[in-house]
């Protein structure tokens, strides 16, 4: 979605709402498709004495696989969008301002790109997943599985003796 700041880049205190929904359900992470629901995008754009401040939100209900446990759930991601726009760049390396394409802002890419770099590198459904035994795959949150601890191979003559 583009939106057209003419009304506001010379308008001190003026402001434009925007609201949209955008689909990234195209894009891989780690070989999923997490983002399968249109992510929600609402905010505004303020023009504080000349300065204009890109402030919102984008968020969506993602479909992610825990990486302990391989269970799959659901969780609420929701971004924070704040930037500056700029008609034109001073210096060359200030990422953090977005330049205008004449009087327009492209918010899918703005929202996108937050929405992309803010996704999770480990997923797990809950902090205090347990995992899959290492020996027979049980899910160790469901229960202990039926498998002995393993025992040291430099203490395992004592072991033997606990046997007996």
């Amino acid at each position: 979605m583009r939106l057209d700041l003419r009304n506001i880049i010379h308008v001190p205190d003026a402001s434009k709402p925007f609201q949209f929904q955008m689909d990234l359900s195209d894009l891989e992470f780690y070989g999923q498709h997490p983002i399968t629901r249109p992510i929600h995008v609402e905010g505004s754009v303020t023009n504080h004495a000349g300065a204009l401040v890109l402030e919102g939100t984008a968020s969506s209900l993602l479909d992610l696989t825990c990486d302990r446990c391989g269970k799959a759930f659901s969780r609420e991601k929701t971004v924070p969008l704040n930037c500056l726009l700029a008609t034109e760049l001073e210096d060359e390396e200030n990422d953090e301002i977005i330049l205008l394409e004449g009087s327009e802002v492209d918010l899918d890419e703005v929202a996108g790109t937050a929405f992309v770099l803010a996704m999770d590198t480990k997923n797990l459904c809950s902090e205090d997943c347990k995992g899959l035994c290492a020996k027979c795959g049980a899910n160790l949150n469901d229960g202990p599985c039926g498998c002995k601890p393993e025992v040291d191979p430099r203490l395992a003559a004592l072991a033997q003796l606990l046997d007996d």
